[in-house]
C-alpha cells in the first residue's frame, strides 16, 4: 500500500506539474517599451544561460536553453534574463498538459497498471542479463525490495532522483522568464498542448519493452551519481553545451517520460519545431526558453536551421570531432 500511495503521488505531481509546466498566458494591455534587439541580446547573455540569436528580416529569435533541473545553489543570474525578457515584444513558453478531473480519476483507477510491471514480468525480461546485472549493481544498498515491481516509468524517476541525484529545483530559466512576463505584462504564450487523456493512455498502454533505452539511460546516470548532476549544471552556466548534452543524466532525462515517451514525445518536439518556425515570422523580437538538448542535440532544432541558411549567434553547440 506505501508503495502505491507512493507511485501516486509521483505520476500525480509529473502528469499535472513537473514534466509539462503550467499554462502562462497574458496578454499585454500596456506592455513595455521597446528596446535595441541588442540591448536584449546583451543583457539576457549576462544571466549565464546559453542563448542562441537567429534573425530573418525584422525577426529576431532569441533562444534561451532550458536546464532540465539544477542545484539550488547554482550561481546564475536570473535578474538579468527577467530584464532581458521585459525588454522582448513577446514571448514563448513550454507546452501545457490540460488534464481534467476525469483524467485524475482514470489515474487514480489505473494506477497499478501504471505504476508496477505486468505479472510475469521483470526487468531482466526487457533489459537483458548484463543490464540487469547493471540495475542490480546500483540498487544493491536498497533495503527494499519494491523496485522490482515497480514499472520501468517509475524505476526511472527513482533512479533518477535517488541515485543520479536529479533535483528539478526552481531557479531555472522558464521559472525566471515566466515570472518576469507576468510582471512586465509582456505577451506570453505557450506554445501548445498535451491532452490528460492522452498521457494518461500512454502511461497505461506502452509495454515495458518501449521504456527499455529510458532505464538503461537512468541505470548509467545512476552509475556517475551526484556529482554528474552538478558537473552538467556547472557545464551550463559556463556555455559548455556539447558537456550538457554529452551528460549521462542529460540523455536520461530525454530519453524518458515525457520526451522520451513514445506517444508524447514526438507531440512534445513537433510543437516546439512549429512554435520556432512561426517565430521566425513575427516582427520584432520574440524569447523562448526551450529545453537544450532539443535545441542542441545534433540533427535538433539548431542544426536544421543552421542547414536551412539561418545565421545562427551564440555558443557553439556541436561536440568538437573526434581525430
Amino acid at each position: 500500500m506505501t508503495m502505491m500511495k507512493t507511485v501516486l503521488a509521483g505520476v500525480l505531481l509529473v502528469v499535472t506539474v513537473a514534466a509539462i509546466p503550467a499554462r502562462a498566458q497574458t496578454l499585454a494591455e500596456d506592455p513595455a517599451p521597446a528596446a535595441s534587439v541588442e540591448d536584449v541580446i546583451v543583457t539576457a547573455r549576462r544571466s549565464g544561460a546559453p542563448m542562441w540569436e537567429i534573425t530573418r528580416g525584422d525577426a529576431t529569435l532569441l533562444l534561451v536553453g532550458e536546464l532540465m533541473g539544477a542545484p539550488d545553489d547554482l550561481d546564475w543570474r536570473p535578474d538579468a534574463l527577467e530584464a532581458a525578457t521585459m525588454q522582448a515584444q513577446r514571448v514563448m513558453t513550454a507546452p501545457v498538459g490540460r488534464v481534467s478531473g476525469g483524467d485524475i480519476l482514470r489515474l487514480i483507477w489505473r494506477i497499478r497498471t501504471i505504476g508496477s510491471l505486468p505479472e510475469g514480468v521483470g526487468h531482466a525480461d526487457y533489459l537483458g542479463a548484463e543490464d540487469f546485472a547493471r540495475l542490480e549493481a546500483v540498487m544493491a544498498s536498497e533495503r527494499s525490495q519494491t523496485w522490482r515491481r515497480a514499472s520501468p516509468v517509475m524505476l526511472s524517476f527513482d533512479l533518477l532522483k535517488d541515485r543520479a541525484g536529479y533535483r528539478r529545483g526552481d531557479r531555472l530559466a522558464g521559472d525566471a522568464v515566466r515570472r518576469a512576463a507576468r510582471k512586465a505584462r509582456i505577451p506570453s504564450q505557450s506554445i501548445g498542448f498535451v491532452r490528460g487523456d492522452e498521457i494518461i493512455e500512454s502511461l497505461i498502454a506502452q509495454p515495458p519493452a518501449a521504456y527499455a533505452p529510458c532505464v538503461r539511460a537512468a541505470i548509467a546516470a545512476a552509475e556517475v551519481g551526484p556529482e554528474g548532476f552538478r558537473a552538467r549544471a556547472e557545464a551550463w552556466r559556463r556555455w559548455r553545451v556539447a558537456e550538457v548534452t554529452a551528460s549521462p543524466l542529460d540523455r536520461a532525462l530525454f530519453q524518458c517520460w515525457p520526451y522520451g515517451d513514445p506517444a508524447i514525445g514526438p507531440q512534445l518536439n513537433g510543437l516546439w519545431v512549429e512554435a520556432i518556425d512561426g517565430a521566425l515570422n513575427e516582427t520584432g523580437v520574440t524569447l523562448a526558453v526551450a529545453p537544450l538538448r532539443l535545441l542542441a542535440e545534433p540533427g535538433g532544432v539548431l542544426d536544421r536551421l543552421e542547414a536551412a541558411g539561418f545565421q545562427i549567434d551564440g555558443p557553439e553547440w556541436k561536440a568538437a570531432p573526434e581525430n
